[in-house]
């Protein structure tokens, strides 16, 4: 237990260590301040800005912007269904593979222009490198700029600009300044490491068992009637690809998604406990920092460092619920005779054990990103609490932007709420806020948990494809909300036991995706317009402090009272009726 407590310490110290100096550096490319790279991406961004058309004098007001992000994301879409649709007549397809099915691809789509990257195929087996490199890495970088630039806007709200900026020029910076040399440069890194980075096509090889042989025919058969039965074992088709370039972004980005079926998990996707440390920091890396660009902007560091506190106490408390059920396992199998001390090793890999097993599957969920390095499906109970809740209250720092934006909801209901009961000014960073930002406030929360309840509750009560839950009890109504709320809240990881590939889950699970994702930016920079254009009221003793110890407290209780009230009732039907019964030692 003191190894792994060590392993957990060192990679989180390295994330904090991270948080001030990349803070600083997102906050100076967004704010005018010349960086380190400008010499080189200035003439860059320039050449796009002349083909593109962009004015970059022109500032956005918050309707521009979301209606400059709403029309560049929609043509997007429609880019990657078409490639989708037509990959068998696109070049880098040497594997000969066909034209994805239209619901698939309709998902596939939704899934990654929304940063969500839900998976319902196998990456090797379904996409050409063609479709890899443009439908799927293309809006890694994208999709991850969109939701960044987003929560910049919104700190340019809460800073008192009138203007939230020029979404395009915030998109070309993002995605030329940060994204894309970090990715760069960390690609490299995993190629060291063994991730794989070619355009040959798959190769068949011969394993230690040697090549496939034919079996002696049946007896009594004739030899010529009787087709040779292959061994199982002897031959292995072996996928590649450009893997180190999506693996790279995947993390950074915090999109997720895989390519190949199992994720990080795969040898060539995840190597070794060095490799498995980077992705740890990668997903850390700008959500984390992006709370200290706050800070910057807005010019209160003491009310940053408190959004930080609040969100980094749920992120630990959470790492150690699934850290306790890993080490436990299960008392099922230790009735059978299993070592207890081996923990829950079922579906994981042995390569990183349970501390980094435990820190992947908090990181992936805090931080919005969806890739796993172990099948969640496979969690006892008890852990599978830390990913399902960490994704229902969606702001344990979330992803780039969006994660940042969700914890404001909660801050706004928090301050109005506090107010009321105790008579002070209902205020946030010196302007007041009133009816029309908590309305706002409200409804963007409302809109997460209607998706995941509304659509459970129609699968359910019509009987929709209910042949993908392969689990019956607890365990699969823990699939099918697992599914829902991971793409309600834009994370993309799965439980591993469900088939999301079909009609209604194909098309539910992309109108969740979709919804989830663009209703919330839209109304909370509608909030964030709203307060940029109220005049600043002067500090009283009637103020309600937001920085400190005691409004931390405040933030942090308003999170676990909503949560409870909104969410206790479907996981008390889910993983804590299963964590009781695997303790009373009965199965489903």
């Amino acid at each position: 237990m003191a190894l792994d407590l060590v392993q957990i310490a060192v990679v989180l110290g390295l994330i904090l260590l991270l948080v001030r100096p990349v803070g600083a550096y997102i906050a100076a490319v967004f704010t005018g301040r010349r960086t380190w790279i400008d010499r080189v991406m200035d003439p860059v961004d320039n050449l796009i800005y002349r083909l593109s058309g962009i004015d970059t004098s022109v500032q956005h007001r918050w309707p521009a912007y979301v209606a400059a992000m709403l029309l560049t994301n929609a043509v997007m879409f429609v880019i990657l269904f078409i490639v989708l649709e037509t990959q068998q007549f696109l070049p880098l397809n040497p594997d000969a593979l066909g034209a994805v099915n239209p619901y698939l691809a309709f998902n596939t789509a939704v899934s990654f222009i929304t940063n969500t990257n839900w998976q319902n195929y196998g990456g090797e087996s379904t996409l050409s490198y063609f479709s890899q490199l443009f439908a799927i890495i293309f809006p890694q970088f994208t999709s991850a700029a969109t939701g960044l630039v987003c929560g910049i806007a919104f700190i340019r709200g809460l800073a008192g600009s009138p203007t939230l900026g020029n979404f395009y020029v915030d998109l070309v910076r993002a995605t030329t300044r940060i994204l894309l040399p970090i990715s760069f440069a960390t690609a490299i890194v995993f190629v060291a490491l063994g991730v794989p980075a070619t355009f040959d096509g798959a190769v068949t090889v011969n394993t230690l068992n040697g090549p496939l042989t034919g079996a002696p025919a049946a007896s009594g058969a004739p030899a010529a009637s009787a087709p040779p039965t292959l061994t199982a074992q002897g031959q292995q088709t072996i996928t590649g690809g450009p893997v180190a370039a999506l693996t790279s972004i995947k993390h950074l980005g915090t999109n997720g998604g895989g390519w190949f079926n199992t994720n990080s998990a795969h040898p060539f996707e995840n190597p070794n406990p060095l490799s498995n440390v980077l992705e740890n920091l990668l997903m850390a890396l700008i959500p984390t920092s992006l709370v200290y660009t706050l800070g910057v902007m807005t010019n209160r560091f003491r009310h940053a460092w408190t959004l930080f506190a609040v969100m980094g106490a749920l992120l630990v408390a959470f790492l150690v619920v699934a850290y306790v059920g890993e080490v436990q396992g299960n008392p099922l199998l230790t009735a059978l005779g299993l070592d207890p001390s081996q923990g829950n090793l079922e579906g994981h890999d042995v390569r990183f054990g349970q501390a980094l097993t435990a820190l992947f599957v908090t990181s992936t969920t805090a931080f919005t990103t969806g890739t796993v390095n172990a099948m969640h499906d496979s969690l006892t109970p008890l852990a599978s609490i830390t990913p399902i809740s960490q994704m229902l209250l969606n702001m344990v720092f979330g992803g780039k932007g969006v994660g940042f934006i969700n914890l404001i909801i909660f801050a706004v209901l928090a301050i109005f709420m506090t107010g009321l009961m105790v008579g002070r000014t209902p205020e946030y960073l010196g302007k007041k806020i009133e009816a029309h930002e908590v309305k706002l406030a409200a409804t963007a929360f409302l809109v997460h948990p209607l998706l995941i309840l509304g659509f459970m509750a129609v699968t359910l009560v019509a009987s929709l494809d209910l042949g993908s839950i392969f689990n019956p009890g607890a365990h699969g109504f823990s699939e099918l909300m697992y599914a829902y709320t991971s793409q309600a809240a834009n994370n993309g990881s799965a439980f591993g036991g469900f088939t999301g590939n079909t009609p209604w889950f194909n098309v539910s699970g992309g109108l969740a995706m979709a919804i989830g994702r663009y209703v919330s930016i839209v109304l909370m920079l509608a909030l964030a317009g709203s307060l940029a254009s109220k005049k600043p009221v002067p500090m009283t003793v009637g103020t309600m402090r937001t920085d400190g110890r005691l409004f931390g407290a405040v933030l942090g209780g308003t999170v676990l009272v909503i949560g409870a009230l909104t969410f206790f009732p479907v996981l008390a039907l889910g993983p804590i009726a299963e964590h009781l019964a695997m303790v009373a030692g009965k199965v489903f």
